[in-house]
């Protein structure tokens, strides 16, 4: 298992293998046809799972399981998902399970029990992850379970801020008084993790706000300076890398980049399992050089190049 809190392994994998995490939402139409030789319908998934899994390990530092593509394939595709997640940690990623949770009072309580406590300490262990995506939207006594558990067990949350979809601005961008919706979060964020001990220069708490709003996450970062932010929206969203550096703070490790479709998704269904293990690994590539471009260009150095 990854050693440490949250922030601990944010800091030590993105030294190691940079910002990319790899995102898992796993939808048959886009796996290669091969994973279908199962005869029970939902079969493919563990196979599929382990195949991803040996072909990243050791190449990125960072996992994110999107909750609802398993919970589609009901009981098969959590029981899927369970030693998937545990063979992740194991491994030494840094696990986020992306499930967007939030409710008031006991239910999110056992929201946080379900992802965030460990075996020893009451939870079930079957999905513990190292961080959890949340929604704050009924208000700050609902994150309060889940900032309990980054107090106790050294988890990590982020919390959304700015998303990536195009309606997002319906809400997020909107005056409340003065300030803009995503600007109150921001803030709220901020005085959670200040609250939150920990032992890095990295807040446990942080940030959802999509690569596809460099402007709104230029002025967000400045309200986040010690936050760690997900910048999801590469690829099939349209984000462009550019974008990722108005969202980089001044601490290594405060942005981590996830990339799913991208990645992952086969157009030729026909291609043999090499042949996807070696086009998922070129992807990574292309992506893992785009952000460091990114960082070169925030320097003065060269230009990002586009991998969209």
């Amino acid at each position: 298992m990854p050693a440490g809190t949250w922030s601990e392994i944010v800091e030590a994998n993105v030294l190691s293998h940079g910002e990319l995490v790899v995102g898992i939402d796993p939808y048959l139409p886009d796996i290669p046809a091969v994973f279908e030789r199962e005869t029970d319908g939902t079969g493919w998934l563990p196979r599929y799972l382990d195949f991803v899994l040996e072909t990243i390990i050791g190449e990125v530092g960072f996992i994110k399981f999107q909750s609802a593509f398993f919970e589609a394939y009901g009981l098969a595709g959590l029981s899927a998902l369970s030693p998937a997640m545990q063979r992740a940690r194991a491994a030494g990623l840094g696990v986020i399970l992306d499930a967007k949770r939030g409710d008031i009072g006991s239910t999110a309580a056992a929201y946080a029990r379900a992802y965030l406590t460990p075996a020893s300490a009451g939870g079930s262990g079957d999905f513990e992850a190292d961080c959890l995506t949340v929604n704050p939207m009924m208000g700050p006594d609902t994150l309060e379970p889940f900032v309990d558990c980054v107090r106790s067990y050294g988890k990590g949350l982020l919390v959304l801020c700015r998303t990536s979809n195009p309606g997002a601005g319906w809400l997020q961008d909107r005056l409340t008084g003065n300030r803009l919706v995503s600007d109150r979060l921001a803030d709220l964020i901020t005085a959670i993790g200040r609250d939150c001990p920990h032992n890095s220069r990295l807040s446990p708490v942080g940030a959802v706000i999509g690569a596809t709003v460099p402007e709104e996450g230029r002025r967000l970062r400045h309200l986040l300076p010690n936050a760690i932010i997900l910048a999801p929206g590469l690829g099939p969203q349209g984000g462009d890398p550019k974008a990722l550096d108005a969202l980089r703070g001044a601490t290594p490790g405060d942005l981590l980049v996830p990339v799913s479709r991208g990645l992952l998704r086969a157009e030729d269904r026909t291609i043999s399992l090499d042949e996807y293990r070696r086009l998922i690994r070129a992807r990574l590539e292309q992506f893992r050089a785009a952000t460091v471009r990114s960082n070169l260009s925030a320097a003065g150095g060269a230009p990002v190049a586009s991998l969209l």
